[in-house]
């Protein structure tokens, strides 16, 4: 099993009702998505962190992840709802399970 975060810095002056619904159309999007489990996305509550919204979901293998990644409506959320007031993004991909040899998540 694999954690998939990804982090986003907004671009400044990104409304507050924009990042509300960017976190309604991620959920919606995740949750159309067979490969994603345990979604979660949100805004940044520490004032020192510049990564202002994030993604997470926890997928089988990297094989599902990839899968994900180049699903027509998760392309269509990247394009369509982020894109636009996003200045960076930084993912990062985890093994959860203990003892499982990363050459085959």
């Amino acid at each position: 099993m694999v954690h998939y975060i990804s982090l986003y810095k907004l671009k400044p002056g990104t409304p507050d009702d924009v990042l509300e619904s960017m976190i309604r159309e991620s959920r919606s999007c995740f949750h159309k998505t067979a490969e994603a489990h345990n979604f979660r996305s949100g805004r940044n509550i520490d004032a020192n962190n510049a990564f202002a919204f994030f993604l997470s979901a926890d997928f089988e293998n990297l094989e599902k992840l990839k899968m994900f990644q180049d699903d027509p409506i998760y392309i269509r959320f990247e394009s369509k709802v982020i894109k636009e007031y996003i200045d960076e993004r930084r993912e990062l991909v985890y093994e959860t399970e203990p003892g499982k040899n990363t050459e085959f998540s």
